[in-house]
């Protein structure tokens, strides 16, 4: 057997798990196989987005309604508040040219203009993810992406990986369901999907999850639909968007958060920064908190939407991070993708740029268009009084970590419970989609993948797995 090496034949000892502080902890900067992994992947194509390629947006605001002061001092989620915005929609594993109602998961990313700098929420349209660190995460979007041998796309490789990180079986059920091919981005939830903190005015943080609820319903295609609709129109999803927003019939969300003390975290019987997993909201309930409505189109799409950059990096006082891995990877992984795709000043293009102010001392690079005005120190710290300075009174409450560094496996292997769950909210109808979506998608995969995601299925429930061997043996796949 050939050993795992890095790029510059250094042996990876560990390939499944990222190096923490503790099995909750947050990630170290001196994984440097993480670090290779996630600025390679970002550098894999050239010039459209690794992922998220195909994609739709529309300006909006946000309005808050309700008071939740006592959770965090973010002005932008304080009641009367109302906030400029920027959202695309996206599918995920296509190229730019792919079509809009292909089954996929959707991109639902958010960019806040607030009055104390941009806070960009890069979430879904599920509340989950395949995969739990970004440790995997190039090679779960290689087996998504296409064959470097033959520039396929394969059904092979995507079930080859899915049934050897059975963590993924969350995401997949919700992919495979009658929700893997949304009606139009207007008729889909989105989700911050991460555990995200909020920190009020007294010091004290709570964990926090964002959700987006369509106003307009939920509708889903069958795959028979979307093929009827991709052999007429590719843009299907962009022109339903465009075209209702023209209409005046603007889209809206409401916008509700599940929230968890600091100290609470213990009453959800698993680790709460877990991405392949939901807080149930009989355990936390949803708290509604506003509106989210889109009600302009842009005026120049390569402009405002192909050159539009979103960060979970981008957060603002009473907005902060959590112990989650994927969410750590992605703090790096995305501004780093947007300086390699677009450039170094991406941030001062029009669709990127806060509408507050900005006191910087990064004032060089490629394509820099902004003017800098400083009287005297270009420098920081400096010892003139009108030069820009560091705010101490701004910084996070400590967030306490214990443990030894190294690479963690997850703390739990429940890869089943809330597939189950899940499954069991399906009626006859939804499971039978189900079934048939998933024996369409494994045309052409090998025998004994197949037999491994059975196996899967059968831990999820005994009429998982017969449903689908049943659609199976009616398409004549065998296994």
């Amino acid at each position: 057997m050939k050993k795992l090496t890095n790029d510059f034949g250094n042996i990876v000892s560990d390939n499944q798990n990222s190096l923490s502080v503790g099995n909750q902890g947050p990630l170290l900067l001196q994984d440097y196989i993480l670090l290779e992994k996630l600025a390679h992947q970002n550098r894999e194509r050239i010039p459209e987005r690794t992922v998220h390629a195909k994609g739709s947006g529309a300006y909006g605001e946000l309005r808050i309604t309700e008071d939740i002061s006592k959770y965090t001092k973010a002005k932008v989620l304080q009641k009367g508040e109302v906030t400029p915005l920027f959202l695309r929609f996206s599918t995920v594993a296509g190229e730019a040219g792919a079509a809009d109602a292909e089954r996929d998961v959707r991109g639902f990313a958010i960019k806040f203009y607030t009055k104390e700098g941009n806070w960009d929420l890069v979430g879904n349209n599920t509340p989950t993810f395949f995969i739990r660190d970004p440790y995997k995460f190039p090679d779960f979007i290689h087996s998504q992406k296409r064959d470097p041998r033959n520039h396929l796309r394969s059904s092979n490789a995507a079930w080859d990986f899915w049934t050897l990180c059975p963590e993924s079986l969350h995401q997949v059920t919700i992919l495979m369901s009658d929700r893997g091919i949304p009606a139009s981005y207007r008729e889909m939830h989105g989700f911050g999907s991460h555990t995200y903190s909020l920190i009020n005015a007294q010091g004290e943080r709570f964990w926090v999850k964002f959700h987006f609820k369509s106003k307009q319903g939920i509708r889903n295609l069958t795959n028979k639909e979307a093929a009827e609709i991709i052999a007429k129109d590719r843009e299907s999803h962009q022109r339903d968007l465009y075209e209702n927003i023209e209409k005046g019939n603007f889209p809206s969300w409401s916008f509700k958060i599940q929230v968890l003390h600091e100290s609470e975290v213990d009453k959800l019987g698993f680790n709460p920064f877990d991405l392949t997993k939901t807080w149930s909201h009989k355990v936390v309930p949803l708290i509604e908190v506003g509106e989210l409505i889109l009600n302009r189109n842009p005026q120049n799409y390569f402009n405002e939407v192909e050159q539009a950059a979103f960060s979970p990096s981008n957060i603002v006082p009473g907005i902060g991070f959590s112990p989650d891995k994927m969410l750590q990877g992605r703090i790096f992984s995305y501004p780093d993708a947007h300086r390699y795709r677009i450039g170094t000043n991406y941030h001062l293009l029009p669709i990127n740029r806060p509408k507050s102010e900005v006191n910087t001392y990064n004032v060089a690079g490629a394509m820099n268009s902004d003017t800098y005005e400083n009287k005297a120190a270009y420098y920081e710290p400096n010892s003139y009084d009108y030069s820009a300075k560091e705010c101490k009174e701004f910084a996070e409450p400590d967030l306490k970590t214990n443990g030894n560094i190294q690479r963690y496996a997850p703390l739990d292997e429940d890869y089943y419970t809330q597939p189950r769950a899940l499954f069991a909210l399906m009626d006859s109808n939804q499971q039978a989609q189900l079934f048939e979506n998933i024996a369409s998608s494994m045309e052409g995969v090998e025998s004994k993948i197949i037999e491994r995601a059975l196996g899967h299925f059968e831990k999820i429930a005994p009429e998982y797995a017969q449903g689908v061997k049943n659609a199976l043996k009616a398409k004549n796949l065998q296994w």
